[in-house]
């Protein structure tokens, strides 16, 4: 029987980016990519990102996280759902600042006066073998990249960044004028990126303004990417189209991105929202042949 047969989990979002919580602190046990897979079934419950606790594996921190697409994949990083986790863990332990282990490194977490958590997203990677790019470009800002005939691009000239995981952002006028769910997935699976990679469409509104839409690596079109918008207000202030502060609207809601210059971490601040608690059947996982 698979490991996550009879679990309990929390169903949440973070602004419309959904998210299934299970905390495997005391149970243990390695989760399989069919397992991860078959949690998203409609029959299931059906998300962007699972978010897994383990004890942890580093003095001082509250627990080590895998994140799982809904493809079986794993993620480095999931901004929205570290809100979550740490919603959730602030709830039974009375700590109002935390500390999270990923794969990506060490995460800071901490409750503000209006209830809001702020995610320190750490220090973004720039350089083309960091994101990772299947070759070298000595700028990352803009890459030669494009989607569409040669002489009119659809989509061309992404800024590219790692936020623990790879992100292209493609500048345009309306993020709501171009099928991102057509070319998505063509841009995601795109040679250049030997790890995939998530795709935005980004739409300066202001200095401190930005608009985005996201097709998320393993998952899929979103509501919201917390990564994204960090690596959307990142490349917009590289390029100095806004200021290092600033509101990144997404479809499922807003989020307050600030690229701090005293030590280039980023803070990425948003609300939660818890929606159900269940356990999961048995017979999701044989169905799926993951038992």
């Amino acid at each position: 029987m698979g490991a996550l047969a009879n679990q309990a989990f929390v169903k949440m979002n973070g602004i419309g980016n959904e998210i299934v919580v299970v905390d495997m602190r005391a149970r243990g046990g390695s989760i399989a990519p069919e397992e991860a897979r078959a949690v998203a079934a409609p029959d299931g419950a059906p998300y962007d990102q699972l978010m897994v606790l383990y004890p942890s594996r580093t003095p001082g921190t509250d627990a080590f996280i895998r994140i799982y697409n809904n493809d079986g994949s794993e993620a480095g990083a999931c901004g929205n759902g570290m809100r979550c986790v740490a919603d959730l863990v602030a709830k039974e332990s009375g700590k109002d600042a935390l500390t999270f282990e990923t794969t990506a490194g060490i995460l800071n977490c901490w409750k503000n006066a209006d209830g809001l958590f702020t995610v320190d997203m750490g220090v973004p990677r720039f350089k083309w073998n960091e994101i990772p790019l299947a070759e070298e470009f000595r700028d990352t800002r803009a890459i030669e990249l494009q989607i569409g005939p040669i002489d009119k691009p659809v989509l061309h000239s992404p800024s590219v960044v790692s936020m623990g995981n790879p992100h292209a952002i493609f500048w345009v006028d309306d993020v709501n004028a171009y099928d991102l769910a057509r070319f998505g997935p063509l841009l995601e699976n795109h040679p250049i990126f030997p790890e995939r990679a998530n795709i935005t469409l980004a739409q300066i509104v202001a200095r401190d303004h930005i608009i985005i839409r996201t097709w998320e690596r393993g998952a899929g079109l979103t509501k919201a990417c917390g990564s994204a918008a960090c690596a959307a207000a990142v490349a917009a202030a590289r390029l100095k189209r806004t200021g290092r502060k600033v509101k990144v609207s997404l479809p499922g809601g807003e989020l307050t991105i600030d690229w701090r210059e005293a030590d280039d971490h980023v803070l990425m601040t948003g609300p939660v929202e818890f929606e159900f608690k269940g356990r999961f059947d048995p017979a999701l996982f044989a169905k799926a042949g993951a038992s």
